[in-house]
């Protein structure tokens, strides 16, 4: 009896010690690379802001937008993952201002990239006209649309639960997943539909400007490869962004095939859906500028850059 009792103990001392050096595990994998992405990410908007001649750009003013957007969208959400790994539970209202930013920044990935594939159609189809269209102020107008239309279709979500749930609500503990906070019928109804009309907005963006730049009879024609090859890459983007919303089904159809690896699924498709695509970002846009390339990497590996004039993508 003793003998049962001793290792009974033993296996649950081993066991909880396995579960903490999981969870350590885990964290630090996902901390590890944020960190990564981040400092990537980061050293981009510096390769920005150190030339004058990127913030004159419609090109690379978008592309920056969308780095920026994408450290706050991996930085909550890494955020999110380990305070749930730590906590489990959360005060609400420490969760609402976690899942804002995340939700706005989620949304604001497709609507950059179509704003970016307008700004790749009118320097092919209409070069004559593309200082006159896409000049700074109008580029930093476009961002605000985005922001704008980001926000406007989450905060009926916000106003609904401070409408509907009593004020101390916001400091009980929940488990902060925006389906557990945002939890009215109307919210979970205006989401799938605002999801649905962004991403066929932005998938008839990347076709019409795909086609028209295919069609499009210019003399240079490495050029127009290029631009098109660029929409391509839109596109691929687009469908990890969508991954987002598909993510529920395809995770418990995994759980189905996988019942005994739910925690390591749950990080995989943590990285894949969540990690992958900010890493892609700087890989689509900034590493296939060869002017930008120079530069970001110069700063990088902290080398000096000077003298230096963009090229068109």
């Amino acid at each position: 009896m003793n003998f049962t009792l001793e290792n009974s103990n033993v296996t649950g001392s081993v066991n909880y010690s396995d579960l903490i050096l999981a969870a350590i595990g885990k964290n630090l994998t996902v901390v590890i690379l944020g960190i990564s992405i981040n400092y990537i990410n980061a050293t981009m908007i510096h390769t920005f802001n150190k030339h004058q001649i990127f913030k004159m750009n419609s090109r690379y003013i978008l592309f920056i937008h969308l780095v920026f957007n994408d450290m706050i969208q991996l930085t909550t959400s890494i955020s999110l993952v380990i305070l749930a790994n730590v906590f489990s539970t959360i005060y609400l209202s420490l969760c609402i201002i976690l899942l804002m930013p995340g939700i706005i920044t989620t949304l604001n990935t497709p609507l950059n990239i179509a704003f970016m594939a307008v700004e790749c159609y009118i320097a092919v189809c209409i070069p004559l006209r593309y200082n006159y269209i896409c000049t700074v102020k109008r580029t930093y107008i476009s961002i605000g649309v985005i922001w704008t239309i980001s926000s406007l279709s989450v905060l009926p979500d916000l106003i609904i639960l401070l409408a509907t749930e009593p004020l101390e609500s916001l400091n009980s503990s929940v488990y902060c997943h925006r389906d557990n906070v945002f939890r009215s019928p109307y919210s979970l109804k205006k989401r799938d539909v605002s999801h649905i009309l962004c991403l066929v907005v932005v998938w008839l963006t990347l076709f019409y400007t795909y086609f028209r730049i295919l069609f499009a009879a210019k003399a240079a024609k490495s050029y127009t490869n290029k631009a098109r090859n660029t929409i391509l890459l839109h596109g691929f983007q687009v469908l990890l962004c969508m991954m987002v919303y598909v993510q529920p089904m395809l995770t418990q159809v995994l759980i189905n095939f996988f019942p005994g690896g739910v925690k390591i699924l749950y990080l995989v498709m943590f990285i894949i859906i969540h990690v992958l695509p900010r890493f892609v970002s700087p890989i689509v846009y900034g590493l296939r500028d060869k002017t930008f390339k120079k530069c970001f990497t110069r700063y990088l590996l902290c080398t000096v850059t000077t003298n230096i004039q963009p090229k068109t993508i």
